[in-house]
């Protein structure tokens, strides 16, 4: 059930991508606080970004993410990075340790992939 509601959350931001100049994609939008669709994709995308590229490590820090302008700017390449990810979603669980620096203090958690899947959709939803 996850990953089926993931592919539909992604492939509804894909849709609303494609109805989407590059323009109207990176314009400051008053009903997001001045922010830019652009923006809170590319903050969506470079969160599954960052659980893919360290799932194998099994050590996850989201303060680690790229940060790559052109997410934000070009709506072809944002649903390029989309499709990207839906292919990568399909991977066993394991377990991952979450690294996160609060008030200048490193923590660290447990989750497990499934678990961070489960967050992603969440964020996703939210932005």
């Amino acid at each position: 059930m996850l990953i089926p509601s993931l592919n539909h959350s992604l492939n509804e931001l894909i849709d609303i991508l494609y109805q989407l100049s590059d323009e109207e994609f990176s314009a400051k939008c008053p009903a997001l606080s001045e922010t830019t669709i652009g923006e809170h994709t590319r903050h969506i995308i470079e969160m599954f970004q960052c659980l893919a590229t360290f799932y194998e490590s099994g050590v996850l820090n989201y303060d680690l993410r790229k940060r790559n302008n052109l997410i934000q700017t070009n709506t072809e390449y944002a649903i390029q990075c989309l499709e990207e990810i839906k292919n990568t979603l399909e991977r066993p669980s394991k377990e991952i340790e979450l690294h996160q620096i609060i008030e200048g203090e490193e923590i660290s958690i447990p989750s497990n992939y499934y678990r961070e899947l489960l967050y992603n959709l969440e964020h996703c939803t939210h932005h």
